[in-house]
């Protein structure tokens, strides 16, 4: 390379005239601070409150569970919108599963009960078979035999 060629790529890089200092490197522009603005602002048009003393907030999902602790949460019921802010950690569905059964309560039971069911019939699901298939059909009621769904509208009707 020869020496025109060098100066004329040392001046291109130059941030002011001649005699300034070569910028060292770029500078990146962070605009998290107005996504944050952002979403504050269409919170607080909503109409959301914040909710005191929630200690830990866990979402479960297939196989796993987001946990929140000492989350922010602020909640809006004539939005249908809860808002969780906080650092969250991925775990294991059966890492987690003896503390949240200890921090449910007997009348959350039933609930765990239906989720373990559920979780068991998507391990059958997976595994594949006509059985599950044909347990998920045990879903819809049977019709009664000689009845129609006309005829039980037109009966409604003359009761009422």
């Amino acid at each position: 390379m020869n020496r025109e060629k060098l100066m004329k790529m040392a001046g291109s890089v130059r941030t002011g005239g001649k005699g300034t200092m070569r910028r060292k490197h770029k500078a990146v522009h962070k605009t998290t601070s107005t996504d944050d603005k952002r979403l504050q602002s269409t919170l607080k048009r909503i109409g959301v409150n914040t909710i005191p003393a929630i200690e830990e907030v866990n979402i479960f999902k297939d196989d796993s569970i987001i946990q929140f602790t000492n989350p922010k949460v602020q909640a809006s019921v004539a939005a249908n919108t809860w808002v969780v802010s906080g650092t969250p950690q991925t775990k294991r569905l059966q890492d987690v599963l003896p503390g949240v059964f200890n921090q449910l309560g007997a009348d959350n039971l039933d609930n765990l009960k239906k989720l373990a069911e559920q979780f068991q019939k998507q391990g059958m699901a997976r595994e594949g078979g006509a059985a599950a298939a044909q347990e998920d059909d045990d879903e819809v009621p049977e019709l009664v035999a000689g009845e129609t769904f006309e005829a039980a509208a037109e009966e409604g009707h003359a009761t009422s």
